[in-house]
């Protein structure tokens, strides 16, 4: 199994998990690989050195003092909270599809149950909602979140 760093075009980091560097040219060539921040497909290969665990212990001495992980960044905290908040809406809203204004009016003027939903809107839409008092909130949800995770 290789795990490869990855960067998509936007400067989102993440991680992918490959059999070899032939599954992973395959999956790039045919668009299967995507930022699951953004669904970006321009995805590119991080420089990364590998880490070989081979057993060996500590030399006696001085403790090592704890380092800061160097693979955590203040960009990376951000990403993982920002996917968290996205799952979270995923897991306790009804996906309402294109019928979001619609649905969205619905519940403000009373006419239907109130419930926390999500689906699309256009741009004209959303401003017409705000415009009315309805509080909407775009949320770009990559597709790979859309679906189950493996």
């Amino acid at each position: 199994m290789k795990v490869l760093n990855l960067q998509c075009n936007v400067g989102h980091g993440f991680e992918g998990w490959f059999g070899s560097e032939d599954d992973f040219q395959s999956q790039l060539a045919r668009g299967l690989v995507e930022c699951p921040l953004c669904g970006d497909k321009q995805v590119g290969k991080l420089p990364s050195a590998p880490r070989l665990n081979l057993g060996a212990q500590k030399p006696a001495g001085k403790p090592e003092t704890p380092k800061q992980d160097v693979m955590t960044t203040p960009d990376q905290a951000l990403q993982a909270a920002w996917l968290k908040l996205v799952r979270h809406v995923m897991a306790n809203t009804e996906d309402v599809g294109t019928k979001f204004a619609e649905e969205a009016r619905k519940i403000h003027y009373g006419e239907t149950e109130e419930r926390g939903i999500r689906g699309q809107a256009t741009a004209e839409e959303a401003q017409a909602l705000l415009e009315e008092g309805v509080g909407v909130l775009p949320l770009p949800i990559p597709d790979a979140l859309k679906g189950p995770l493996q």
